[in-house]
C-alpha cells in the first residue's frame, strides 16, 4: 500500500512506513592513501605488500602506518607470500550498483603461509574448503586498475 502524497511504503510485517526514493544518488569516495603509497608502488611491481610492527612484529594487511598495538607509526613493509590456504568463499550474484557490469564473481578469504588473513576475488574454475590458492597482481577490466586475488 503506498500513499498518494508522498512515496511511502509500508512494511507488512511490522507496518513501518519507509519512504522509497527513487532518484539514484552517486557518491564518489575520497580516502588518503599517502601513508602507504607504498602498497600501490608494490602493485606496479607485480608485488603484494603489507606492513609489519618492528616493536611487536604484527603483520597488517591491508597494509597500514600505525600500530594499535604499541602506538607508534611508520611500520615496516613486507612482501606478502604467493601460497595460502581457502578458508571461506562467496559467490555474489546480487551486486551493488558499481559492480552490476560484472558478471557474478566469488570472493573469499585465504589464510596465507605467513598466517594472515586476506579477502580477495578468487579466480577458479574448481573451489574446494581448504584448497591452495595464490595471491597475485592482476589488473582489473574494464577499469584497468592493478589489484590483487586469490587463484589457482
Amino acid at each position: 500500500m503506498t500513499s498518494n502524497e508522498f512515496p511511502i511504503i509500508y512494511d507488512q510485517k511490522s507496518g513501518n512506513a519507509l519512504w522509497i526514493d527513487l532518484r539514484q544518488l552517486n557518491l564518489r569516495y575520497q580516502i588518503p592513501v599517502g601513508k602507504i603509497g607504498k602498497f600501490f608502488e608494490g602493485l606496479k611491481q607485480g608485488k603484494v605488500l603489507a606492513t609489519k610492527c618492528p616493536k611487536c612484529e604484527e603483520i597488517y594487511f591491508p597494509p597500514q602506518d600505525d600500530c594499535p598495538k604499541c602506538k607508534i607509526s611508520g611500520l615496516e613493509w613486507i612482501e606478502m607470500p604467493e601460497e595460502g590456504e581457502l578458508l571461506s568463499y562467496s559467490v555474489i550474484n546480487v551486486k551493488p550498483p558499481s559492480f552490476s557490469h560484472y558478471p557474478d564473481y566469488v570472493v573469499g578469504i585465504a589464510k596465507m603461509k605467513n598466517g594472515v588473513n586476506v579477502l580477495a576475488w578468487i579466480k577458479s574454475k574448481d573451489l574446494k574448503i581448504g584448497m591452495k590458492v595464490k595471491l597475485k597482481v592482476v589488473k582489473r577490466e574494464p577499469e584497468g586498475y592493478l589489484t590483487y586475488e586469490l587463484g589457482d
